[in-house]
């Protein structure tokens, strides 16, 4: 029986004029905040109409929200690549904070869009952060974290990153102070959280960016 490959299918004009604001979004977030940002600013890098904006984006703040989405949503696949193959959940926890360090090393102008949300997305029920939430419920369940995990720990964890990303971002370190304050962190955070300070360190001297 002949395989065919799946037909692609063409965005519509609506997508295509998202996609183009969220491109002008990423450009423009980066050197200034959303709120110094006029709406026309936005429209007039997109090339769209102004009042296309409103068709999609209730205000700025939903329109940054939707731009520090699409950020995330990268991040989150190179967690994904990164973890592929690794079962044990607190070194996928580990997988993603080096993910994080890496990207504000290699990325810095870009992940500030993300750090500069005005909403950051920390609830447990938030999809981007099903991953994660998911390797906390199975590290508790292996009684490797306090209890406390089970209801603060994907806000935790995911402060420590973005805390993390800022500071790389700030002091702009080489390579190897980059993979200390990474190693530091993941000390600090998986004991923090939890972990016995054996397998803290242990975690910590196995991670490379």
């Amino acid at each position: 029986m002949a395989i065919h490959a799946p037909r692609q299918t063409k965005p519509s004009r609506t997508g295509k004029t998202r996609a183009a604001l969220i491109a002008a979004g990423l450009d423009l977030l980066v050197e200034r905040p959303i709120d110094a940002i006029p709406i026309d600013d936005f429209v007039a890098r997109a090339g769209v109409a102004k009042g296309s904006f409103f068709n999609h984006f209730k205000d700025k703040q939903d329109f940054a929200a939707a731009v520090a989405t699409e950020v995330r949503m990268e991040v989150e696949a190179l967690v994904g690549q990164t973890n592929d193959g690794v079962a044990d959940p607190v070194a996928r926890m580990a997988g993603g904070m080096t993910v994080a360090a890496r990207v504000a090393i290699e990325q810095p102008r870009r992940m500030m869009v993300l750090l500069r949300s005005l909403v950051p997305a920390t609830s447990q029920t938030n999809p981007l952060n099903r991953g994660l939430k998911d390797d906390i419920d199975a590290a508790l369940e292996q009684g490797l974290l306090r209890p406390e995990a089970g209801e603060l720990g994907v806000t935790y964890w995911l402060g420590l990153c973005q805390v993390l990303m800022m500071h790389l971002i700030e002091i702009r370190p080489s390579r190897d102070l980059a993979a200390e304050r990474l190693a530091d962190m993941l000390l600090m955070g998986l004991a923090g959280i939890g972990v016995p300070h054996a397998k803290a360190e242990l975690y910590a001297r196995e991670t490379r960016l």
